[in-house]
Order: C-alpha cells, then sequence, then structure tokens
C-alpha cells in the first residue's frame, strides 16, 4: 500500500511513519508534502498514491482547499484534533478520519479497512463543500485543551495549560515552553494549538510565538511600526509583533 502523508509537522510525521513502519500491513511512505501548494505539485507530477493521510491544519491554510485545485482519485483519511460535534459531520458525510494524537491501533483499523475494501469511494470538492457546509451550521470548534502530554526522560508529564508560558518553533519542530524554565519537544504545530488553545490566554504572535500574557515581560517599539516582545522564561532569539497584529497584540494583553 502506497501512502502519501499530508502533514506539516515534522514530529507528526516522523510518528505517523514509525506507527506504519511497526503495522502488519504492507505499508510503504512514498511521499510526504507539509502544505496545499506542496500537494498540489505533488499530486500533479506523481502517480495517485492508494492512500493519503491529511492533516486538516496545514501551514499554508485548511486542506480541504486542495480538493478544489486537484482531482484526488485515492482514499483520503483526514487526521485531526476537532471536538465531537465536528467529527460527527465527517460520520455524516461519509469521511474517514483520525483523532489526534494517533493511537496504534486505530491507524491499524482504518488500514485494515482500506486494504480489506474492493471498492472504497474516494474524496471528491463535492463531499468537501458539503462537510465545510455542516460543519459552519454546528458552529464548530476544535476542543479547548486544558492540559498537555509531554514526553520527558522516558516518561510521560501531564502540564496544565496554565503553566505554559509560551509555545515556539524551530525549523520544523514544535515546543511548549513552561513557567519552570523547561521546553518540551510536543507534537502539534502552532495551528493546531491555537485553534486548541482558548484564545482569551494565548496569542499568536507570529509564525514562530504563541504566548500566554503572563510570558510577556516587556514591550518595544521596533522599526516599520513593529512591537519586540521580551518574555519571561527568557529566549535567545528576536521575537516580533509585525505592524498589522500589533494593534490587536496590545489590546489582547490589557483586557
Amino acid at each position: 500500500m502506497d501512502i502519501l502523508i499530508v502533514e506539516d509537522e515534522f514530529l507528526a510525521v516522523q510518528k505517523l511513519m514509525k506507527l506504519l513502519s511497526l503495522s502488519e500491513y504492507s505499508a510503504d511512505v512514498i511521499g510526504v508534502t507539509d502544505g496545499i501548494e506542496s500537494t498540489v505539485e505533488w499530486l500533479q507530477t506523481h502517480p495517485q498514491p492508494d492512500l493519503i493521510l491529511m492533516d486538516i491544519e496545514l501551514a499554508d491554510g485548511q486542506s480541504f482547499e486542495i480538493f478544489n485545485l486537484v482531482t484526488i482519485t485515492c482514499p483520503v483519511i483526514f487526521t485531526t484534533s476537532y471536538d465531537e460535534s465536528a467529527i460527527k459531520s465527517f460520520r455524516g458525510n461519509s469521511l474517514h478520519y483520525l483523532l489526534k494524537p494517533i493511537k496504534k491501533d486505530e491507524l491499524e483499523q482504518a488500514l485494515h479497512k482500506f486494504q480489506q475494501a474492493s471498492v472504497v469511494r474516494h474524496v471528491t470538492a463535492i463531499d468537501i463543500g458539503l462537510l465545510i457546509d455542516d460543519l459552519k451550521k454546528q458552529n464548530w470548534q476544535e476542543t479547548v485543551r486544558s492540559q498537555f502530554l509531554v514526553n520527558h526522560d522516558q516518561q510521560m508529564i501531564p502540564i496544565d495549560t496554565a503553566d505554559i508560558a509560551y509555545f515556539y518553533t524551530r525549523g520544523n519542530a514544535t515546543y511548549l515552553c513552561g513557567k519552570n524554565k523547561t521546553s518540551y519537544l510536543i507534537e502539534y504545530g502552532l495551528n493546531d494549538l491555537e485553534n486548541l488553545l482558548d484564545p482569551a490566554f494565548f496569542f499568536r504572535l507570529n509564525d514562530e510565538f504563541l504566548v500566554q500574557p503572563m510570558a510577556v515581560s516587556r514591550i518595544h517599539h521596533s522599526l516599520n511600526g513593529r512591537l519586540k516582545i521580551d518574555l519571561n522564561p527568557e529566549i535567545e532569539h528576536e521575537v516580533l509583533v509585525n505592524r498589522d497584529r500589533a494593534s490587536e497584540f496590545t489590546e489582547w494583553l490589557s483586557r
């Protein structure tokens, strides 16, 4: 079974590839893309795979847009952090999904289903349109997280969101920085986290930082209307808020 992975988070890709390598089915990852543009380009220049594992939240938008730009004739399994009301929409529209964080047995069941099916209906732009309409009617939102599980020294540690100072990215990896000044590698990307966290308590500064208000220790005016932010705990990286977000950020901080 040839599989294309559409996922913009390095850790999530690595986990999927590991789970697939442990599968009892012959699952070969023949490609990995991380956004709408790169996925469309891949599909236009390669034969269709047997299956696509596709994250919904990508760096350049929601993967639903891909179906408006290219015809996909193979089955698709969406990977998502959506809440139960949204999952009902997936079921109601006969779309397949796996909830993040993805578990080995659930992935195995999904592969078994597609391996056994003699005919599997592929997802069309019409299917996606109906799904989006259904989601809008339900005023869907992703589940607000109050806690995250992180791996540290071969242990899994629960961390309450109240104990998190900020999230940040380095390359393709995302980290959680606790108020205890310790950073932990996590599976979620900033796009996922922005939807999973209460916007009253976390603000997306830029492509690299998502912070809570108590982590902001000082604000400096910078060039071109930008703001330079000092964070606590400190980080050896310049943190800037662009001019178009500066006003929204200061209003959020003043609430």
